[in-house]
């Protein structure tokens, strides 16, 4: 079996844009990928065209080989926007194994440890009364673990930390008493904070508020983290903007963080992601990926999810709390991993289990889409 073409498409989802890959063999068995660096497609879609120019004509059992080959075969090797098209492709080259050797993706992967995946919803209010409804309805779905949402995320233009972080810790302990000890409760604050201001956010609440603290800091300083661990006491879940296994290296090794939010998407496919799942088992930290794009990443993250064990909940925007998103347009995904409850299913169907309407792909277009730039009140420019 040969690769044959490599194809892209780079179309609006819903409220954002997904880059979807299609890899085609000689035997008529293809297989589909998903790039995760949102708001940077076009960028992923160009260094698709460099990787088809020596993959195409390949063997796509030589998944191993390939990846290594892709990620070394210049001299500027990784960074975000190559290992986002590694990705593609090698959830694509999972895909056609799985359908050639008639088996799901998970048994390439060591088998399945899990028959259901859990997850996690977030809620879309801001802290509030509507905040703490929106929890309850998640519970009355079924679900015993989720993401708050903190104050000032609603502002598309400006935000001030200090403003906003007395308010959101107040709403989470309120949260905390409504629903009582048995739900794991989390905030992501999207690495917006300094380390004084996460630092201060978690002094204004009593221990055991919350189970995990998403993404306070920026993630290129491990030292920063462990500042910040010294100064209190909640587990962190950090990880999502890695894009190789040596970011995730320094975590790891030095016991910085309990939880690896790590996008299958972008750090490298499955190939590296199961890299990563090895050695955070060896050091007692649970995967909790990330998943806030398509159809084609939650189906290649639950089969990952599948077959590790040290794993805790996987990300999930399709609960009836974010209804509004359509990143799971059924239109263009007619069969993919569907929740039950608050649990999706393991699929065991050959390949992803997943199927795609090219012709109705190959007809949507691409609408530029920009995170919110945010600005400090001086002027200065912050992180979304």
């Amino acid at each position: 079996m040969k690769i044959t073409k490599i194809k892209t498409f780079a179309v609006r989802v819903g409220i954002r844009n997904q880059l979807i890959v299609k890899v085609e063999t000689d035997e008529g068995i293809h297989g589909w990928g998903e790039s995760g660096l949102s708001g940077r497609e076009k960028a992923v879609a160009g260094a698709l065209e460099h990787y088809a120019a020596f993959v195409e004509g390949r063997d796509p059992f030589a998944i191993g080989a390939l990846w290594q080959e892709m990620y070394r075969s210049q001299y500027f090797e990784g960074g975000r926007v190559l290992t986002a098209a590694i990705s593609a492709l090698d959830i694509a080259l999972h895909d056609i194994k799985g359908k050639a050797l008639g088996v799901p993706v998970y048994q390439l992967l060591g088998g399945k440890q899990r028959d259901v995946i859990p997850t996690f919803a977030t809620t879309f209010e801001a802290p509030g009364p509507k905040m703490i409804e929106q929890a309850q309805m998640l519970v009355e779905h079924g679900w015993t673990a989720m993401r708050l949402s903190p104050d000032g995320h609603e502002n598309k233009t400006t935000y001030e930390p200090r403003e906003h972080i007395a308010n959101s810790a107040k709403w989470l302990v309120k949260a905390r008493e409504t629903l009582g000890e048995d739900v794991v409760l989390g905030i992501d604050y999207h690495h917006r904070l300094t380390v004084a201001e996460a630092a201060s956010f978690c002094q204004k609440m009593p221990s055991g508020t919350l189970d995990f603290l998403e993404e306070p800091i920026r993630d290129e300083s491990p030292t920063a983290y462990e500042a910040l661990r010294r100064m209190t006491d909640v587990p962190f879940a950090i990880g999502e903007e890695f894009a190789s296994k040596w970011q995730f290296l320094p975590y790891i090794e030095r016991d910085i963080h309990q939880f690896n939010r790590i996008d299958v998407c972008n750090v490298g496919g499955l190939t590296e992601s199961m890299k990563v799942a090895g050695w955070s088992e060896a050091h007692y930290v649970d995967m909790m990926p990330h998943n806030p794009l398509g159809p084609i990443c939650t189906a290649a993250t639950v089969h990952f999810a599948a077959a590790v064990p040290n794993f805790s909940w996987l990300e999930t925007r399709a609960s009836p709390a974010e209804t509004h998103l359509g990143f799971d347009d059924t239109d263009l995904f007619p069969v993919q991993c569907r929740l039950d409850g608050a649990v999706l299913p393991v699929p065991d169907t050959p390949g992803l289990g997943i199927e795609v309407n090219e012709e109705a792909l190959s007809h949507r277009g691409f609408e530029f889409w920009e995170a919110p730039h945010l600005r400090r009140r001086d002027g200065s420019f912050t992180n979304w």
